[in-house]
Order: C-alpha cells, then sequence, then structure tokens
C-alpha cells in the first residue's frame, strides 16, 4: 500500500508531499505527475513517481494500486475537470485503492457559484463509483489574494466586487496538512466522510487592506466596484475573459457569505490553529 498523491508537482500536491514526509517514510509516498522532470526533487527524496495524465486515461492504468490510499488534487484547468477526474476515478476503481480522496470546494453540492460545478460532479461521480471516499471540500486559500500583492502595492488598492462580504481562508499549507492526515490516521476515522475546510477567522477585503496596509507602511484602500467594473478591470489587465468571469463571480459569492463559514474541520484535523492572514501577508511580502 502507498500514500499517492495526484498532481504532486503542483502548489497544493508538493505541500501534501512535504507533509506526508514528515510523518511517514518516503518509501511509503508515491506521486502521479506528467512530467518527470519537474519531479526530480520528489525522486530524489525517496518518493515514487508514477507517470500519468488527467488527459491521457490510458496513462492512469498504473497509477494506482489495490489496497492504495489516493489523493485526487483536483485540476487547474476550469472547464476541462470532469473528464480529467472521471479518467482518475475510473483508474482508483480499477485498481481497487483503499481510499479515494478529493479537494472539492467549501459547501460541497450546496454551493452555489460557477466554479464549484465541476466540483460538485466530480463528488457525485466518486460517490457513484462505490468507492471508499472522503471529501476535502477546501475553503478559499489565503495566498489566492497574497500571490497578487504586487498590483495592490502598485496600485495602492484591493479591488473587488465582494461587498462586505467575510472570507473564512486558510493558508494552503494548511490544507495540505489536512489532506495528509487523513491518508495517514486510522482509514476508519476518514472513510465515506465530507469535511468542511475553513479558516479560524473570517475578514473582509477592508480588513485584508488594512493588513497589508499596516505591514507595508503605505496607504492601501479597498476599493469596491460593480461587478460589470470589475469585470473590465480583470481584463483590461490582460486576465483572460473565462478567468475574469470567474474571479468576479467568486467575489460576489464572497459578498453573499459563501466563503464565511468558520466550521473548525481544519483546525481539527491539523491539530492546531490555523494560519493566520497576517502571517500569510507578512510571508508573501518576504517573498515579493
Amino acid at each position: 500500500m502507498s500514500l499517492v498523491v495526484t498532481g504532486a508537482t503542483g502548489q497544493l500536491g508538493r505541500l501534501v508531499i512535504d507533509a506526508l514526509l514528515a510523518t511517514v517514510p518516503a518509501e511509503s509516498v508515491a506521486a502521479v505527475v506528467r512530467d518527470k522532470e519537474k519531479a526530480a526533487d520528489l525522486a530524489e527524496r525517496g518518493v515514487e513517481l508514477r507517470i500519468a495524465d488527467y488527459d491521457h486515461p490510458e496513462t492512469l492504468a498504473g497509477a494506482f494500486e489495490a489496497g492504495d490510499r489516493v489523493l485526487l488534487v483536483s485540476g487547474s484547468e476550469v472547464g476541462r475537470r470532469v473528464p480529467q477526474h472521471t479518467a482518475v476515478i475510473d483508474a482508483a476503481k480499477a485498481a481497487g485503492v483503499a481510499q479515494l480522496a478529493y479537494t472539492g470546494v467549501l459547501g460541497g453540492d450546496e454551493a452555489d457559484f460557477d466554479l464549484a460545478a465541476e466540483h460538485k460532479v466530480t463528488e457525485r461521480l466518486i460517490l457513484g463509483s462505490g468507492l471508499p471516499y472522503t471529501f476535502l471540500r477546501n475553503g478559499w486559500y489565503t495566498e489566492n489574494y497574497t500571490a497578487n500583492l504586487a498590483p495592490v502595492l502598485a496600485h495602492g488598492a484591493v479591488v473587488a466586487n465582494a461587498g462586505e462580504g467575510r472570507i473564512a481562508s486558510a493558508s494552503r499549507a494548511d490544507y495540505a496538512a489536512a489532506a495528509a492526515a487523513v491518508l495517514t490516521g486510522p482509514a476508519e476515522e476518514h472513510l465515506n466522510k465530507a469535511y468542511e475546510l475553513s479558516g479560524d477567522t473570517a475578514w473582509s477585503l477592508a480588513e485584508y487592506a488594512a493588513e497589508v496596509a499596516a505591514q507595508t507602511g503605505r496607504e492601501i484602500t479597498y476599493s469596491n466596484v460593480p461587478a460589470e467594473a470589475h469585470l473590465a478591470i480583470l481584463t483590461g489587465a490582460g486576465v483572460p475573459a473565462p478567468l475574469a468571469e470567474i474571479l468576479v463571480d467568486v467575489d460576489r459569492a464572497v459578498e453573499h457569505g459563501a466563503l464565511a463559514r468558520r466550521t473548525g474541520d481544519l483546525a481539527r484535523l491539523i491539530g492546531r490553529p490555523t494560519t493566520p492572514l497576517a502571517v500569510t501577508v507578512e510571508e508573501a511580502l518576504d517573498r515579493s
């Protein structure tokens, strides 16, 4: 049996591998990756590489083995994720894996924003497969904001159409630690369960702007604009229209409270408080 992470060279996948290697021997960990070269550092750490591609189902035939505990990290290509995930689910079922954990979205089947649509379909496909499952319904990553600090600092403003909505985010490393805990913990504790994962504190974009201002000593404001204006700003800055539309829709969801839920599941799984907004902002500024 191996602990298998798909999408292992992605931002979340790598952090899950790190979290696993902190608690289990490297020889018990396998990484499913498209590019062997990009995963060379994982191989050097003793992780088994299994080369496969979500877009080529035939390559997934050898990606899993009977008894494996698998983490399906959701694909990053919006609009293509359902066939990609279907290929992984089918391969996992054919192999007879012991657990298929999936990184979905906070709210699960009740989430009512566009970005959730493919996640909801994937959960239904997993349920229909009959595989033992764990749904990791991840809330928003704080890095979704802090990774975009350059324009905030350049223009002195956080621009969005989220109103006074709040976001119970956590760091990407927090979500990775939860995934590792589910893969390494006693199976009976996690099988056929759904965890609603979010940060301990919900904050507004005005508070985010104030935190960046406090840490930089600059004047940073929150500019709440109509959705149409935000869409025009994003596309004018070169963001592809489909992605810009998703970002605008997420802001609508934030305004309506879809990402504000503080469930406590994430802190319970990782055994500590979730990473505060201020810490992730500080880390991002240190890297900039």
